[in-house]
């Protein structure tokens, strides 16, 4: 009787919601929301990101500086220019285009052999 008894105690254990439902999640405590603005918001404020931690990130992770007008203008050339030379190189190299049909392979080149005659010297 104390083991059917055991296993009554086991399955209620196990079915409880409880044991089911996760207390945490395991992801830590929640990070509470910001307050509202009392004051009017600094111009550099929609820069950053600022997630309650001691060192708020920059939403835009600028390395270089801005690039001038006439800078896009030459790295744009050379991009363009350099897919030109491509295909220049894919034009000039194209054989395929100059010999519209396939060309005659034959398994073996010896035909003169083969008819009884002599090969060209």
């Amino acid at each position: 009787m104390s083991g059917s008894r055991s296993m009554a105690l086991l399955g209620r254990r196990l079915l409880a919601p409880r044991a089911v439902v996760p207390v945490r999640g395991g992801a830590g405590q929640p990070i509470g929301s910001a307050p509202p603005p009392s004051s009017p918001l600094p111009e550099s404020d929609e820069l950053t990101w600022d997630d309650g931690s001691a060192t708020p990130e920059p939403c835009l992770d600028i390395v270089a500086p801005t690039l001038t007008k006439y800078e896009a203008l030459a790295y744009l050339s050379l991009g363009l220019s350099g897919f030109a030379a491509l295909l220049g190189v894919a034009w000039y190299k194209d054989k395929a285009s100059t010999i519209p049909y396939t060309p005659r392979e034959y398994p073996y080149d010896n035909l003169r052999v083969e008819l009884g005659k002599e090969p060209a010297s």
